[in-house]
């Protein structure tokens, strides 16, 4: 397998596991990913937030780690990359201001490059105007944004051409294990070996 590479679309807030997890995952199994905020530099980090259900009608949001971008949003050529990666928390419902987040999100659906959204991140998608005739998924409180921009909303992890979606970062498993169908990336490994008894 050759390595693709990745750009995340990343801000303040966004869900720490769904930052941290697909991007060091991503780089574990040979991507390369870049990680990009608006109006920030490689080097510079931003704030996440953890977002956790514990019986409550909406989700919990408590400080995350701190996140090192390491690469320059201004610089980023939409061009030069293979996939794209949005994920969720809080930083979606901001960065869909930015023109430029959604010109690089409308490269990679008129590429039909492979594109990975979780939770929030479709919001960004919606705003961008590229979800019509999707069939995907979103955090179930962001369905009415996806249905009023064209898709068939199911309730699971889905996989719709070039795009894979879920509902937030209890799907990890199943939405990288998708997403890296998508990109062509194949996992292959020996069976575990079990210990023999002493």
């Amino acid at each position: 397998m050759s390595g693709k590479k990745l750009l995340m679309i990343v801000g303040d807030f966004g869900e720490d596991l769904e930052i941290m997890v697909p991007f060091q995952a991503l780089q574990m199994v040979g991507h390369e990913v870049d990680a990009v905020c608006p109006e920030k530099e490689a080097g510079d980090r931003i704030k996440t937030a953890v977002h956790d259900f514990r019986g409550d009608q909406t989700y919990l949001e408590e400080r995350g780690h701190d996140f090192a971008l390491n690469a320059t949003f201004d610089d980023v050529s939409p061009e030069k990359y293979d996939g794209l990666v949005v994920p969720g928390g809080r930083a979606p419902e901001y960065l869909r201001t930015y023109d430029a987040v959604l010109e690089y999100v409308r490269h990679f659906f008129e590429e039909n490059k492979p594109v990975a959204s979780l939770c929030h991140g479709p919001q960004i998608l919606a705003a961008a105007g590229v979800l019509d005739g999707y069939e995907m998924t979103s955090y179930p409180a962001v369905r009415a944004e996806c249905e009023a921009a064209g898709c068939a909303w199911v309730d699971e992890v889905t996989t719709d051409g070039n795009l894979v979606t879920g509902h937030d970062w209890s799907d990890h498993p199943e939405w990288l294990s998708q997403f890296l169908d998508v990109l062509g990336t194949s996992v292959d490994h020996e069976p575990a070996s079990v210990a023999a008894d002493d």
